[in-house]
């Protein structure tokens, strides 16, 4: 007879291995002995202990001591080094940096300098920035004044008002080191990549007006429309006249028309490979391919912006962060912006990533719920289908493969996603960022 072990129990495990493993991950930057300190204590102590005490092997009992001694020494001398070096840089992170603005994928140079440490014995000292994550950390040496200048190579978007940096100090053996955390201000902003974007279709928001026809509108145009009597027509919409000469029965209909509003409404979903949309918002508020005036919102901040120079923050904000190996999500918080835009129809141009994730539904119940019209921007950075590739192409294009890692999608995927939305009403358009093509719901090219 099986035993079925209790739900509640298996969470109580989850519970506590997720404690377990975070409390390993803040403790492990803090130990002194790296893994070939510990081999090495771990084979000198056995090595004294089988052959120096119990053979009374005086070869194996000198080696063994000088390799304890050397291990404790290399501890205390780092650990004292690190506590002063901790104390130093504190004062020197106590100053604020100059503000920072930035592109992902490129580096740039923060203005922190760390002077030359010629008085360290026999030991090197390293750091990298920790917060905000997915930041890459480039410590070069100037050769004029040998100062260590830091530069950072953000691979998302992201803003932040200060850098967390992990000191590393190692002594050159590799044996130990000592580890601590350290914050400074810095007013950082970092925008998102458009790739290779240089036109995008129309995505001005419409509404039902006398204007450009389109047979999405709604009948509140000039009677111009003509078709063939149906069943259930009014008799007042008949053309007599054109009956009289013809004998065919015709009607005349309000014509289905729509014009551009004179206020756009866009907004930013962010959730799972939500850099592409960012990117592809960014550059449709940059090239003004949603028209003037707009008011913009994004998630993770309730403020709305009317100029380029406030809608920039908001997109860089809005990225789905990490903290202490936690993904952090911001809220969904489209059905508020439209709130308080006012209760009449408003239309509205979305820009969602093409990965379906939380967002989706809620998405779907704003489009069902609030009169819009609609527009969908979906964005991506590719789309895989999963393609055999050889294995000694994987081999030799591992690490570029690694380095250029994009948010990509399948063919199946996006045409699902794009005609879900499609038959609530809303138009889509799916947007390429590393093409720059678009695309329409059948992922036909616009």
């Amino acid at each position: 007879m099986t035993s079925v072990v209790p739900r509640s129990a298996i969470s109580r495990l989850r519970r506590l291995q997720d404690r377990t493993n975070t409390l390993l991950g803040r403790l492990h930057p803090h130990f002194p002995l790296t893994l070939a300190g510990l081999a090495v204590l771990a084979m000198a102590v056995l090595a004294l202990q089988g052959f120096g005490y119990q053979r009374m092997d005086l070869v194996v009992f000198a080696l063994t001591v000088c390799a304890l001694s050397i291990v404790i020494f290399s501890v205390l001398m780092v650990t004292a080094t690190g506590l002063v070096l901790r104390r130093r840089l504190r004062r020197l992170s106590e100053t604020s940096l100059p503000a920072c603005q930035a592109e992902a994928g490129f580096p740039n140079e923060t203005g922190f300098r760390l002077p030359a440490l010629a008085w360290l014995p026999l030991m090197t000292l390293e750091w990298r920035v920790v917060t905000p994550d997915q930041v890459v950390t480039a410590n070069r040496i100037n050769p004029d004044d040998h100062a260590v200048d830091e530069e950072i190579t953000p691979a998302r978007r992201c803003r932040a008002g200060q850098l967390v940096r992990l000191f590393t100090l190692r002594d050159v053996l590799g044996l130990c080191r000592f580890s601590w955390r350290q914050s400074q201000q810095i007013p950082l902003l970092v925008l998102p990549q458009t790739g290779r974007l240089r036109t995008l279709p129309v995505l001005r928001s419409m509404e039902s007006e006398d204007g450009i026809p389109n047979p999405a509108g709604r009948p509140e145009g000039d009677r111009m429309d003509i078709r063939r009597y149906a069943a259930g027509d009014s008799v007042r919409d008949i053309m007599w006249r054109v009956y009289a000469r013809n004998r065919h029965l015709n009607v005349r209909l309000a014509e289905r028309s729509v014009f551009h509003t004179d206020r756009t409404l866009a907004y930013l979903v962010t959730g799972e490979a939500d850099e592409a949309a960012a990117g592809v918002a960014r550059f449709a508020l940059t090239q003004g391919a949603i028209g003037a005036p707009w008011i913009f919102g994004a998630d993770a901040s309730d403020d709305t912006a009317s100029t380029l120079a406030a809608a920039l923050p908001l997109i860089a904000g809005s990225r789905v962060t990490t903290d202490r190996d936690r993904a952090i999500t911001p809220d969904y918080g489209l059905d508020r912006f439209l709130k308080r835009q006012g209760s009449g129809q408003c239309a509205c141009i979305v820009f969602a990533p093409a990965t379906p994730g939380a967002w989706t539904e809620r998405l779907k119940r704003t489009v069902q719920s609030f009169p819009g019209p609609f527009s969908v921007v979906f964005s991506t950075d590719g789309i895989d289908d999963n393609q055999h590739v050889p294995w000694w192409q994987t081999l030799v294009l591992a690490e570029q493969a690694q380095t250029s890692r994009r948010d990509t999608q399948t063919t199946a995927i996006l045409r699902q996603l794009m005609l879900e939305f499609h038959k609530l009403g809303a138009r889509v358009v799916m947007v390429d960022r590393q093409t720059g093509l678009s695309f329409d719901q059948h992922l036909k090219r616009v």
